[in-house]
């Protein structure tokens, strides 16, 4: 299906998708803006889903900044519906990485999507995932966003990650920003850290996730636009 719209950067396509990650097959929104030469694949937290309304503004603001991006679920509908009552799933990290793994293969196997440079967006648990994930395909993740992430969840992989890495925190989120402290300090890549004056772990105030957009729309353009 083509959908387009007025704004900066109209889309061309808008697609459901079915992803093929490993033995599981994972359902997904693909959103593509003409000219786009990046897609950013986002790497929900725990308990959450592609129907996110954070991720969707976030990649709403993406989209008109020129970037594609694929808005998925890391869970199986049974798994996540056995998660909403066991929660066994969403601080499985290591099974959340493969899958995202799993899923940035596929991007780069699938037609539209296989010609663009990969970022990966990740918020709470989903910020370990992106971090696993990039260390384990520095040939194909180029960029990577945390917010108000758990990268610490990370672990070992954070010494192995080549991808400019961008941690957003919350100014009032204060164990958390102490965690992404400690993960950047980890990191051998390039990085930064943002801290959001006044924001807790959900961006809720007006014009906070806003700005967790621009700032994430410029890291991702300026770390996917550029030549392979």
């Amino acid at each position: 299906m083509t959908h387009k719209t007025t704004g900066r950067a109209p889309l061309r396509l808008v697609r459901d998708v079915t992803i093929l990650a490993g033995d599981v097959e994972l359902e997904g929104m693909l959103a593509i803006p003409h000219g786009a030469r990046g897609l950013v694949a986002f790497a929900h937290g725990s308990g959450s889903s592609r129907f996110s309304g954070r991720n969707q503004r976030v990649a709403a603001a993406l989209n008109q900044a020129g970037l594609a991006t694929l808005l998925f679920d890391l869970l199986t509908a049974l798994e996540h519906d056995r998660d909403e009552k066991t929660s066994e799933y969403r601080f499985d990290i290591g099974l959340l990485a493969g899958r995202l793994t799993g899923t940035i293969d596929w991007l780069a196997g699938y037609g539209v999507t296989q010609t663009l440079r990969y970022g990966v967006f990740g918020a709470s648990t989903g910020a370990a995932a992106a971090l696993i994930s990039a260390s384990e395909r520095p040939q194909l993740i180029h960029a990577v966003v945390s917010r108000g992430g758990r990268p610490d969840l990370a672990n070992d992989a954070l010494d192995q990650v080549q991808a400019p890495t961008l941690f957003i925190v919350g100014g009032a989120d204060s164990e958390v920003l102490e965690l992404n402290r400690w993960a950047a300090a980890r990191v051998h890549c390039p990085h930064e850290i943002v801290v959001i004056p006044r924001a807790g772990h959900l961006f809720e105030a007006p014009g906070q996730l806003e700005e967790v957009s621009r700032v994430a729309s410029a890291w991702f353009n300026r770390y996917l636009a550029a030549e392979p």
